[in-house]
């Protein structure tokens, strides 16, 4: 039997955190591989810190929602929220599985051609697109959802030079119950300046309006607010038809649906919280149906479902640095990952499970990261067995943001590994070097050399 590392008993000022009607929690179930594939063998291949996406996992949560919309709807289409994940070989999961992209930048944009996605079967989202970014989706015929006047006269004007009508809609913003409402990004509903953007590109006869396009929120909460962006736009599509006699082939509600995640703060855990996709499905699907539209008019349903698709897929391995004890008693424990490359830290309450056996005693924690800032927390307060230096740990659903929002601030950014069907495992993004990083970087002459 391993001996027990002796730690000094302290007394200590009790810091239990927000409590809730199941009182403080606890995460006392190792978690030792992911879909077969042992964690300390992840670890030992592919180094510490490492994230892990799990094919499987995409395959499943992807086919799951698509059933859910296409058993209530019979025209639906989901393309794939680039923003959230976009290395390619998570992006070509979803395209495999039948998804278009959206996509909110030539970056973007370009990442997707490069995947094999047909221009055709891309969404160019997002405030800016350079001339040279709309002539290349124009020559592609990929769907432009308009999000300003600026941007609509700048269509306009590159239209002048071309044979092709693009096929547009625009983005709308509207009061849907939910406060603060979002209405950065398209025309507002409510004071017509939707309607005013849709009859400029009717009457300028070089576009081919085409659809409708609202992102209500993130991480949103109530299956009812996308009820009313329904039911706001199908008013919009209803006054297209006998107005402009334009037929609007698509509307599109955007993402926003929450993943399994629990918010940081959150009285209840998010298994408590969160509407399912079910009852999003029912929510959207229920209020076109009921609109109106005789059958073969239905227009196409597209979802632009990011986090609530990816977060489950995603997992963080990393290990323990060391223990200390802070001013007022607490235990902290600083871990080889930090909000660098976890970023989802600062809103979430992420769940974090030890990757080896443990004793049963427990101690309500602080998880720092390894870098030089005092916001680097992972956890304010967990309550977790006692961890030692080399201890690894799994952070549960961090798919979603995390590998497109880090970055190499002090620690460089880790590899990032697939686990396929099969269960063999994939570098899909090789860890960062310093090569790699000073690759961009010039060095003027007078500045080369220095003697200290």
């Amino acid at each position: 039997m391993q001996k027990l590392r002796y730690e000094r008993p302290v007394i200590q000022k009790m810091n239990a955190g927000l409590m809730n009607k199941f009182g403080t929690r606890t995460e006392y179930e190792p978690v030792k591989q992911i879909d077969g594939v042992a964690v300390k063998a992840i670890i030992e291949q592919y180094g510490s810190p490492v994230f892990v996406i799990s094919e499987r996992s995409i395959r499943r949560t992807y086919q799951d929602a698509v059933r859910a919309f296409k058993t209530r709807y019979p025209k639906v289409q989901f393309a794939w929220s680039y923003k959230t994940n976009y290395i390619n070989a998570v992006c070509n999961v979803f395209h495999q599985e039948g998804s278009w992209a959206e996509v909110v930048s030539g970056f973007e944009y370009n990442k997707a051609l490069g995947n094999g996605v047909p221009g055709n079967k891309i969404i160019f989202n997002g405030p800016e697109k350079t001339n040279e970014e709309l002539k290349q989706a124009i020559e592609n015929e990929s769907l432009i959802h308009i999000d300003h006047f600026d941007e609509l006269y700048q269509l306009i004007d590159i239209c002048e030079h071309t044979s092709k009508k693009p096929r547009v809609a625009i983005r709308v913003n509207m009061d849907t119950g939910i406060y603060p409402m979002w209405d950065r990004f398209g025309f507002n509903y409510e004071n017509g300046s939707a309607w005013n953007a849709l009859t400029k590109i009717v009457a300028s006869g070089k576009l081919q309006l085409t659809g409708l396009h609202c992102h209500i929120g993130t991480y949103m909460l109530s299956s009812e607010a996308y009820a009313v962006a329904a039911k706001k736009l199908i008013s919009l599509a209803q006054d297209c038809k006998t107005k402009l006699d334009t037929t609007i082939l698509y509307l599109d509600l955007g993402g926003g649906f929450p993943s399994a995640n629990t918010l940081r703060g959150a009285y209840l855990p998010a298994s408590d919280t969160n509407p399912s996709l079910e009852e999003f499905a029912e929510a959207i699907t229920n209020t076109i149906l009921n609109a109106g539209f005789k059958t073969d008019e239905l227009p196409l349903l597209i979802l632009e479902t990011g986090r609530a698709l990816i977060d489950e897929a995603g997992y963080l391995l990393g290990t323990v640095l060391a223990n200390k004890r802070l001013s007022d008693g607490r235990r902290a424990t600083i871990m080889d990952f930090g909000v660098n490359i976890m970023f989802t830290s600062f809103w979430y309450e992420h769940k974090i499970s030890p990757a080896q056996d443990f004793t049963h005693h427990t101690e309500d924690m602080v998880l720092y990261g390894p870098l030089c800032m005092n916001i680097d927390v992972v956890r304010e307060t967990i309550n977790l067995p006692l961890l030692n230096r080399g201890d690894h740990v799994v952070v549960h659903r961090v798919g979603a943001y995390n590998m497109t929002q880090w970055m190499q601030f002090i620690q460089m950014r880790p590899n990032v590994v697939m686990i396929d069907e099969k269960g063999n495992t994939h570098l899909i993004r090789e860890a960062e070097s310093l090569p790699y990083i000073e690759q961009l970087e010039k060095m003027p002459g007078h500045l080369a050399q220095f003697t200290l």
